[in-house]
């Protein structure tokens, strides 16, 4: 993913200023998606409105600018949406996983443990920020910015849980044996 593309999917959604996207990077994708700082955020935005992507619609107070997507932004947001592209997957996380058996079982159980422990918080996270935004929408709204990943971040939670929790049965199974 690239920060230019996230930016046109912001703006897909309304004009912003260059504040509004740092903010909502900060707020709703960096914690799950991808990190963008300010100092990241505001070249991008010059690039692409040189490139012709995004165009200034608005300025306010202290030289703010309110960006909205061009015709091309769409068309280019469009296409990488829908572009697949094989490259490999690096996770610490799943790393970690693959060498579970290397650890004594203890060491194993309370690594399974911490699995459950933070994916259960998750759930309970995105549960609440999903009945959140859900009673804001009003009948007939789009499904709200964000709402599909934070469902797919919740089943994601889910499925962390279960297999942890499985992955315990079966150490508690090989210890009887």
């Amino acid at each position: 993913m690239s920060l230019r593309h996230a930016l046109l999917g912001l703006l897909v959604e309304r004009p912003q200023t260059g504040y509004d996207l740092s903010k909502r990077f900060e707020r709703v994708l960096s914690r799950y998606a991808w990190h963008a700082s300010h100092s990241h955020i505001y070249p991008e935005l010059r690039k692409m409105t040189a490139d012709g992507l995004i165009e200034v619609v608005g300025e306010g107070a202290r030289g703010s600018r309110t960006y909205g997507i061009t015709a091309r932004g769409a068309d280019e947001f469009r296409e990488w949406m829908f572009a697949r592209k094989d490259s490999p997957t690096r996770s610490e996380e799943i790393l970690r996983l693959f060498m579970l058996s290397a650890l004594n079982t203890d060491d194993m159980r309370a690594l399974l443990d911490d699995v459950v422990e933070r994916a259960e918080a998750g759930i309970a996270d995105l549960t609440d920020a999903i009945e959140r935004t859900e009673s804001e929408a009003g009948p007939g709204d789009r499904p709200p910015f964000g709402r599909f990943a934070a469902e797919f971040g919740l089943r994601w939670h889910q499925l962390q849980r279960d297999w942890a929790q499985w992955a315990t049965r079966e150490l508690d199974d090989e210890r009887r044996r």
